[in-house]
């Protein structure tokens, strides 16, 4: 039966009361007035549980032992475990405003496990990835985890670094092909490639075989198309629900990646200083050429980047990043998977069925709006931020030296 929330009490004086936790909800305007009261109630719930067994409520605040209340709260009240779900929300919810009151509750789940020590070789490797190729962490790791399966292939053929062939490789790689769809096999390829690039660049490997691996052959128009018409770049940027801090947030994101065809990894990298508002000017580093660029700030990118600050991005965050997740402890992205998630979320809203939604597609949408606008296509990529002027793509690129010519898109 609902407790009035009025009437909800905590053992621990320290505990935020329920006044505490409606202003803090209310400044994060995450919640509807309904919503508080639902979870105001379960708070009571979880209150109550920790009084009977004389449980300190902050320590208490952690996905494994609400696990425990709600498996509790069910078994004394008859219910299904996978009902009490919101239970879980709304306790979470309670940790926020303990972290906002400066309370230090444990964290919600436990620290990611600590990643085994690299060798000295594969440490200096993702050295490599990072400061020479620009590449992130998620695919630093990814690559790694590529070079750590041909290691054990290697192990297995009683052989080492120093030691592997081409057609260690090729064994490899055909072993791979018997296992995984083409597209991942030609992404092992490609790491494959690189590291056999760095092997003899530094020193490890006296040939160079790079040139030599070969990955399967992608027939052309096999993969889904990769960008979205103009109209349903129109459509998701319209589903986006500008009434809360989080569609502020994506909102902007959305509108900067089809204005100006950023990454996700330049999305996730933008800070303060990279916009002067006086000048009208945005700065932006490419990730894996290392080259950077000033864009004009466009109005209305200018305004939704404006209007997220003010009302969305929380006032306390303690990051210089533009863009941050929206629950404690309010971090900055670290992978491209995120800005995939908030992509994939509109374009369901919008009803947008396409074959292909990763964190790319606006990208591609942008180039392929930019011919249709005219511009010319002897223009090179560099404002697109390719390493290879000369590699073919899916679309025509652009150069720097052309940008003063083209008039940006913005899908308003």
């Amino acid at each position: 039966m609902p407790i009035h929330v009025d009437h909800i009490a905590a053992a621990d004086p320290a505990a935020p009361t329920p006044d505490d936790i409606r202003r803090i909800w209310s400044a994060e305007r995450r919640l509807g007035a309904g919503t508080t009261i639902v979870y105001l109630n379960r708070i009571q719930q979880f209150r109550t549980y920790c009084a009977l067994h004389g449980l300190v409520e902050r320590e208490e605040l952690t996905l494994e032992r609400v696990g425990r209340f709600i498996d509790w709260y069910a078994k004394r009240r008859g219910l299904d475990p996978l009902s009490l779900r919101l239970s879980s929300t709304a306790l979470l919810s309670l940790s926020r405003v303990y972290h906002r009151l400066g309370l230090a509750p444990p964290d919600w789940r436990p620290p990611r496990p600590v990643k085994a020590l690299l060798t000295p070789l594969l440490a200096q490797y993702a050295a490599y990835l990072t400061q020479h190729r620009g590449n992130p962490e998620v695919t630093v790791h990814k690559k790694l985890g590529h070079i750590g399966r041909l290691q054990d292939h290697l192990i297995q053929a009683g052989k080492d670094w120093h030691s592997m062939q081409l057609t260690d490789v090729d064994a490899f790689l055909v072993g791979c092909a018997a296992r995984y769809s083409r597209s991942h096999v030609s992404d092992l390829a490609c790491t494959v490639r690189c590291f056999s690039r760095f092997l003899h660049w530094s020193g490890q490997s006296p040939v160079d075989i790079s040139e030599a691996v070969i990955a399967p052959v992608q027939r052309r128009h096999e993969r889904p198309r990769r960008s979205l018409s103009w109209d349903d770049v129109k459509r998701l940027l319209m589903a986006v629900d500008r009434s809360s801090p989080s569609g502020l947030r994506d909102y902007a994101i959305l509108l900067m990646m089809s204005t100006y065809g950023f990454g996700a990894g330049e999305i996730i990298r933008l800070q303060f200083q990279d916009i002067d508002w006086d000048s009208g000017t945005l700065s932006v580093l490419r990730p894996k050429t290392g080259v950077a660029f000033t864009l004009p700030l466009l109005p209305p990118v200018a305004k939704a980047l404006a209007e997220y600050l003010r009302h969305g991005r929380p006032a306390d965050t303690p990051t210089r990043h533009l863009f941050v997740q929206m629950k404690m402890p309010l971090e900055p992205f670290v992978a491209s998977s995120a800005i995939r998630h908030i992509l994939m979320k509109h374009a369901k809203i919008a009803g947008i069925d396409a074959p292909f939604l990763g964190s790319h597609v606006l990208r591609h949408s942008h180039a392929a709006r930019q011919i249709d606008l005219g511009a010319r296509p002897q223009v090179v990529s560099d404002l697109l931020g390719h390493r290879d002027p000369e590699s073919v793509s899916a679309y025509v690129r652009i150069a720097t030296a052309s940008l003063r010519e083209i008039a940006l898109p913005v899908p308003t």
